[in-house]
């Protein structure tokens, strides 16, 4: 039987167990989208996980869609992600960094750039966006026009290079979460009548072109694609999921690994696992009462054989060292959602380890 604390290889990605930190936002990067001092704290901590995949990081600035989120499409991004990869190599953890561009989801009011949002289609999302002046309707996006879609592909592939300088182990790109490539895969924000739009065929293509070009980039060994079948979030309706990722998970290249942010959508999960044949991490969530993920599910998860390996998001953030409570059965810090996105230290980097006591 698989335990939670055998040890995997995805592509050139060393695993030292199977327990994943999922990916998840958490605004505290520089106003510039730099990596900070307490950002490579947070991580490091958190280097006991067989993986650690950082929050979205946008590849180009036009990709930002949040306050304070870390960018790798600058120099001075570069530099400042070294001192996190560093950080965390230096505790012998394994790190790479999910690059994610929102598409229509931001507001022009959050960053000093200003920039108009893009998307495949200008359909703005239901919903309000929070900014320094309160709640606003998200604005009509602008549509991406063929050779901006080009432009945007190179930008993953630069990222993707300037991800493998700043020391990451790899790259995940993010195809979920009704985030740019889950637009483009989306019927309700796809409604494009050239090559990438209409059929599935053209649904998929803009994913598969900027996972083809980041494999190209930096090589498939160090690659991964993020997928949230059937996830509704950020106002996102595929319309014919099944069909989508039974077209989708074939077309791409061969990856380090693919993960499955699983939204109560088991059999999609289950159909997945026999579409693809490389390494599967999934982020398990088979029914309503399964958030967050527990470590009990993870090891059904592997019990199973439906993944190779099991990303866990709250848990990470509220235990640091959750590989060693894991093995001790507990007990576990419970997360303070309060203090999820933005602000300083608390909630952040100072959620204590075993010796220093637990139930926060």
């Amino acid at each position: 039987m698989t335990s939670l604390f055998d040890p995997v290889v995805f592509g050139k990605i060393e695993l030292s167990n199977r327990l994943v930190m999922a990916p998840m936002t958490r605004n505290r990067a520089r106003p510039c989208g730099g990596a900070t001092e307490s950002m490579a704290e947070y991580y490091a901590q958190r280097a006991g996980a067989g993986l650690i995949i950082t929050e979205g990081t946008q590849p180009s600035q036009v990709g930002q869609g949040f306050l304070n989120t870390p960018g790798l499409h600058h120099p001075e991004q570069v530099r400042t992600w070294r001192s996190v990869t560093d950080a965390v190599h230096a505790r012998g953890g394994t790190i790479v960094v999910q690059l994610m561009h929102s598409g229509r989801i931001g507001h022009p009011s959050l960053y000093d750039s200003a920039h108009r949002s893009v998307a495949p289609s200008p359909v703005a999302a239901a919903g309000e966006c929070f900014t320094p002046d309160g709640p606003r309707d998200y604005p009509v996006p602008l549509e991406l026009t063929a050779s901006q879609i080009a432009s945007t592909v190179e930008d993953f592939a630069t990222a993707a290079r300037n991800a493998v300088e700043a020391g990451f182990d790899g790259v995940q790109i993010h195809a979920g979460n009704g985030f740019l490539l889950h637009q483009f895969l989306a019927e309700n924000t796809n409604r494009r009548t050239d090559a990438y739009g209409g059929s599935l065929a053209n649904r998929i293509r803009f994913a598969v072109e900027v996972a083809e070009a980041v494999t190209a980039a930096v090589g498939s060994e160090r690659t991964s694609v993020r997928v949230s079948p059937g996830n509704t979030y950020n106002d996102i309706a595929e319309g014919d999921t099944e069909a989508l990722y039974a077209a989708l998970v074939p077309a791409l290249p061969e990856l380090a690994f693919l993960e499955v942010c699983e939204i109560v959508s088991r059999p999609v999960t289950r159909a997945v696992r026999d579409l693809w044949r490389g390494g599967l991490v999934v982020n398990p969530h088979a029914t309503p009462d399964s958030f967050p993920a527990t470590a009990e599910t993870a090891q059904q998860v592997l019990d199973e054989g439906l993944a190779d390996a099991v990303s866990l998001g709250a848990l990470f953030l509220a235990n640091p060292d959750l590989p060693a409570r894991v093995r001790a059965g507990g007990p576990f810090n419970t997360p303070d959602e309060s203090t999820y996105y933005g602000g300083d230290h608390r909630g952040y980097t100072d959620y204590p380890v075993l010796n220093q006591g637990a139930g926060r």
